[in-house]
C-alpha cells in the first residue's frame, strides 16, 4: 500500500521524488519505494523529510511512532501557557508575525485586537508578495453559533456580529491581494488559532468568557509531535467549510 500522505506533501511543496532524494542524500528508487510501497524510512531520515515538507512525522508515518512517544513529544511543543490571551506579550506577537515567511493563518470570530498592530495590513501584503500564504477566517455575522456566543458572553445577541462587521471593514484593503484569502465561517469556535509558520498561539475558549480572558498556548511545531498538527488540522477543517468573503458595495 502506497503512502499517499507523503505523495501529497511532496506535491504541495512542489518537490519531486528525485529532488527529495538529492536533498537527503538517498537513492531516488528508495524514495519511490517510500511512496509507492509504503516503506518507512529510518527515524533520522523521517525527521529530515518532515522538516523539509513542513509536516509532522506522525502525520506522514502514523504507524511509525507509538502513541505514548507521540504524546511525550507533543508535550514538548508547548513553549508556554498563558492564563489569559491578553497576557501574551505584545513583543511575542510582533516577533511571530515579523518572522513568518510561509504561512500566516488566523481563525477567529472577530480578532480586532490584531488591528492594533501598526502596519499589519502592509506587512501581510508584503509577505504575500514574497510568496507567503495568508488565510484569514472570521465569523459569519448571521450564523447561529456567532449569535449564541454573543449571548453566552452576556453582551447581547448581535454585539459580536457588529464587531465582525468592523473587523471585515478593517481587513477589506487585503481583498483581491494575490496570496491572501478571507473567508467567513459559522462553526462553533472552540479555539481561536493564530499560526505563523511553525509557531502558533492557540486560544481555547471558555464558556461565558471573552476570548481575551481565556487561556492561550504558545506552540512550536516538532516533526515528531502531534499537538501543533491537531490545531493546524482543525484550522484546515474550518477553512474548507467556510465561504469566500467579498465586501458589498
Amino acid at each position: 500500500m502506497g503512502n499517499e500522505r507523503l505523495r501529497d506533501a511532496l506535491l504541495s511543496q512542489g518537490i519531486t521524488p528525485d529532488e527529495l532524494a538529492e536533498r537527503i542524500t538517498v537513492d531516488p528508487k528508495t524514495v519511490e519505494r517510500w511512496i509507492t510501497q509504503g516503506r518507512t524510512p529510518y527515524a533520522k531520515t523521517r525527521h529530515k523529510i518532515a522538516a523539509i515538507l513542513h509536516e509532522s512525522e506522525s502525520y506522514l508515518w502514523p504507524a511509525a511512532m507509538t502513541e505514548a512517544k507521540a504524546s511525550e513529544v507533543s508535550g514538548s511543543e508547548i513553549v508556554k501557557v498563558y492564563a489569559h490571551r491578553n497576557s501574551v506579550p505584545s513583543d511575542l506577537w510582533d516577533r511571530l508575525l515579523a518572522q513568518a515567511t510561509t504561512y500566516v493563518d488566523m481563525l477567529v470570530y472577530v480578532g480586532m485586537f490584531m488591528t492594533e498592530k501598526p502596519g499589519l495590513l502592509e506587512s501581510l501584503q508584503e509577505k504575500a508578495a514574497n510568496g507567503a500564504r495568508i488565510r484569514l477566517l472570521f465569523g459569519d455575522r448571521d450564523a447561529p453559533a456567532v449569535i449564541q456566543r454573543s449571548t453566552d458572553e452576556g453582551i447581547g445577541p448581535r454585539t459580536i456580529s457588529a464587531k465582525i462587521d468592523h473587523a471585515l471593514a478593517y481587513f477589506r484593503k487585503l481583498e483581491g491581494t494575490p496570496g491572501i484569502e478571507i473567508r467567513t465561517h459559522g462553526t462553533v469556535l472552540y479555539n481561536s488559532i493564530f499560526r505563523f509558520d511553525d509557531e502558533m498561539i492557540a486560544n481555547p475558549h471558555v464558556y461565558g468568557k471573552m476570548a481575551a480572558h481565556a487561556p492561550a498556548l504558545h506552540l512550536r511545531r516538532l516533526s515528531a509531535g502531534d499537538l501543533f498538527t491537531t490545531y493546524a488540522d482543525s484550522f484546515t477543517a474550518v477553512w474548507e467549510s467556510a465561504k469566500p468573503h467579498t465586501s458589498k458595495g
